[in-house]
């Protein structure tokens, strides 16, 4: 059975973890894994989620299942951050993580169209093409994003879609780009939508940092401008970074349907889906994020959080930005990520000479500093050679 089996590649992100672990120099620096840390290098239990561990571990009388479509509660409490209005339109259903959710996502859509196409920008989260590749859909790329300039490329992304047929899927990140922090402008957003509606295309976004770019509602404004434009449509949520419920694997899969018809159709399709892959979802998570939302204190307490949660990362790209000139496109970008134009002999560098860890591909996870190591970090990256990489960004608007 088993001697077909190889080794994949290793993972060198898992890699990268174990070395900055085992690595004893002080001062060390990890901008790899993708987690939020506050200015002491920790990742934080948010203040309103462990306030509602308390309330859950008091109130809570049964561990029995909830059902494949999760706690709906959640499901519905969460709704209004994404969806400006509410529709009978619209559906939902509790996933793992925003994975779960962008892996369901693509079997829906496997469902209902066989051999569907999807259109992916790159550089893009690493896992979006594997996770669509297995759910079924066939994945075309397209560059978005030029990382020697730090420019998005819109007018190659738009010849991209333009060529793309009627009831093709068009992935989208909805805030906080991964792993570039290069979003699309209200402007671009308006023609993608324009886009989208006029070539009959279907968007599924992936909306994993919602408030930790410029603020709640800000960072959903151009997705909402997308699913204004069309009837249908899919948004991939993920709570792990904004709740910091990173190891409790929570999210939700939301679609958008032309009547109220379509989206119960949906739902029971969903939950069929959801059956046979995972069965019933972790509660835990979601139990939190309900009753943190459910309670007007709790839920402003979470905010407040998030909101400090996102000037720290302001913070630290401004300090980068106001030190280095030549890295002034950092505080162009948002959220935890920016794609440096970095060698990979200089990411080693970086990380032997200066203990400075970074993934290979030049991903950096800005929130894994802090405005404090600005200086440090400069100075490492003028000493390996990066800020000569960094030149040409200097010029992009």
């Amino acid at each position: 059975m088993f001697e077909t089996l190889k080794n994949p590649p290793p993972d060198s992100l898992l890699a990268l973890i174990k070395a900055f672990a085992d690595d004893p120099r002080a001062g060390k620096i990890d901008l790899g894994v993708g987690v939020y840390r506050d200015d002491s290098g920790a990742t934080p239990i948010m203040q309103a989620v462990k306030d509602a561990e308390r309330i859950l571990f008091e109130a809570q009388d049964t561990k029995s299942y909830l059902g494949p479509e999760g706690d709906m509660r959640f499901v519905a409490a969460l709704q209004p951050l994404v969806f400006d209005k509410s529709t009978s339109h619209v559906t939902g259903i509790q996933t793992p993580g925003g994975s779960g959710a962008l892996r369901l996502g693509a079997e829906l859509i496997t469902a209902a169209r066989p051999g569907a196409r999807v259109w992916v920008g790159t550089p893009t989260w690493p896992n979006h093409g594997p996770v669509f590749q297995s759910g079924g859909l066939t994945v075309c790329r397209y560059r978005f994003f030029d990382t020697k300039t730090q420019t998005i490329l819109f007018d190659e992304m738009m010849a991209a879609l333009s060529g793309a047929a009627q009831g093709d899927v068009v992935l989208l990140h909805g805030c906080c780009h991964n792993p570039t922090g290069a979003d699309l402008d209200l402007d671009q957003w308006r023609e993608v939508a324009d886009l989208i509606a006029r070539r009959g295309l279907f968007p599924f976004i992936d909306l994993a940092y919602q408030g930790l770019g410029r603020g709640l509602d800000e960072d959903v404004a151009g997705l909402r401008l997308v699913l204004d434009a069309t009837d249908e449509a899919l948004v991939a949520y993920s709570c792990d970074k904004n709740f910091a419920l990173y190891r409790d694997r929570t999210g939700a899969l939301f679609a958008q349907a032309r009547t109220a018809a379509h989206a119960g159709a949906v739902f029971g399709s969903l939950a069929g889906l959801a059956r046979v892959n995972w069965s019933m979802p972790p509660d835990h998570g979601a139990a939190l994020v309900r009753i943190v939302l459910e309670s007007p204190d709790l839920t402003r307490s979470w905010r407040e959080e998030l909101v400090s949660m996102c000037a720290r990362i302001g913070d630290v790209r401004r300090a980068l930005a106001t030190l280095e000139p030549q890295l002034a496109f950092l505080d162009r970008q948002r959220g935890l990520f920016s794609n440096l134009a970095l060698a990979p002999e200089q990411i080693d560098a970086l990380r032997t000479r200066h203990a400075i860890y970074m993934a290979p591909s030049g991903r950096a996870n800005l929130a894994g500093m802090r405005a404090s190591d600005a200086g440090k970090f400069v100075a490492a990256l003028a000493d390996v050679g990066g800020l000569e990489r960094a030149k040409a960004a200097v010029i992009a608007p």
